[in-house]
């Protein structure tokens, strides 16, 4: 009798840990916890900047807690989707790496994954919020974990030129796909990152506030606003800031959104000083539950919405099929996206099967007879 109550003791020390553990990371994965301020003492300074770090322009600050997260991860009326058991229901495709290692002409694009993606034009290769962990999580034992292999492995990449990141959550920005690229690349930033990036050894880092421009490895690059958060632990929330991108190589011209909530005057802004765009990557997964998610991660209407607000003419779908974060089936943000985009004229959205490498033509100024500009000022908010 001891020697079984000393075995399940043995097990409740191990299982225990884990059962408190996994959703703190679930947490910090989400949401990162602490109070949060928009004090701002001098009133000169841009808009979306406070005291001690930045701050969404439409919406106040999120302050869902620990006990709210995990009320509604477990205890909720919400059914999380299984992604592990659902996830032959994302197409994969081999990587085509000769098309990748030898690109056309045309501005070429390859889904690895999540909002990783591969863009190649005019020879320079531009990589968005790579992640080529196993699990998006601070720890590599535990946190939300990959439903597939990246559509292409990190040791199949070409030369990277410019890597964009959007945000620091962990299903975003990864540290150990930071330290494999290392300073073999560029990495371009929103403020507040680069000692972050310089702890790990990296110092090839050009951090950008909203709508500053720089001309970097032949591309021009603009960081616009996005509508999201930023954290990776219990006590930095909204202490470096958000981005999405404007890229230009030669005459294409793409946008990143990295990963946002919807707002028709941000996008709308943008659209009207960046835009139009050849591409755009929007995301259309991590919506559920809705009352939770909103203000934070677009659902496939408001991805249309954001699609027609930038003015683009062909946009792709990624932030979906990866990752179990958010409570969908992992299925849903494609269907659901096709029926949306079904009232689009004259432009496309899409999504790729995972490792699907395509072509994209270069229609905006032939379609909407668009000048290729810098942005126009920022107005006053």
């Amino acid at each position: 009798m001891r020697s079984a109550r000393n075995h399940i003791h043995f097990r409740w020390v191990y299982i225990l840990p884990g059962l408190l553990v996994a959703p703190i990371v679930a947490y910090l994965v989400l949401l990162s916890a602490c109070s949060v301020t928009t004090k701002r003492s001098d009133p000169s300074m841009p808009a979306h900047h406070t005291d001690n770090g930045f701050r969404n322009l439409y919406i106040e600050p999120l302050q869902a807690g620990f006990f709210t997260f995990l009320r509604m991860r477990y205890f909720g009326d919400e059914q999380w989707a299984d992604y592990a058991a659902s996830a032959d229901r994302v197409e994969k495709v081999k990587a085509d790496l000769d098309r990748i290692n030898a690109p056309g002409e045309q501005p070429q694009v390859t889904w690895i994954g999540h909002a990783t993606v591969l863009v190649q034009y005019q020879g320079i290769n531009v990589l968005t919020d790579p992640i080529f962990s196993e699990r998006a999580s601070p720890f590599a034992f535990m946190g939300p974990k990959r439903s597939a292999p990246p559509g292409l492995s990190i040791e199949q990449l070409p030369p990277i030129d410019l890597v964009l990141i959007s945000h620091n959550h962990y299903d975003h920005l990864d540290a150990y796909t930071v330290k494999s690229l290392g300073d073999r690349t560029t990495w371009v930033v929103p403020l507040g990152y680069k000692q972050w990036f310089a702890d790990l050894g990296v110092s090839r880092v050009v951090e950008f506030d909203w709508w500053e421009r720089r001309d970097i490895a032949g591309a021009a690059i603009t960081a616009t606003p996005s509508q999201h958060w930023s954290g990776r632990g219990l006590n930095d929330r909204y202490k470096a800031l958000w981005a999405s991108w404007a890229v230009q190589i030669g005459g294409f011209k793409f946008w990143f959104a990295g990963d946002t909530g919807y707002n028709a005057k941000i996008f709308a802004e943008i659209g009207a000083r960046s835009g139009p765009f050849d591409l755009a990557l929007i995301p259309i997964g991590g919506y559920e539950p809705r009352w939770f998610m909103k203000d934070m991660h677009v659902n496939p209407e408001e991805a249309v919405a954001i699609h027609k607000d930038i003015r683009s003419i062909y946009s792709l779908g990624i932030h979906w099929g990866t990752f179990p974060l958010t409570a969908e089936p992992i299925d849903e943000p494609p269907q659901r996206l096709r029926e949306a985009a079904k009232s689009l004229q004259g432009s496309e959205f899409v999504t790729y099967p995972l490792g699907g490498t395509e072509t994209i033509p270069i229609l905006r100024e032939a379609q909407l007879g668009a000048k290729i500009m810098s942005p126009s000022p920022l107005p006053a908010h």
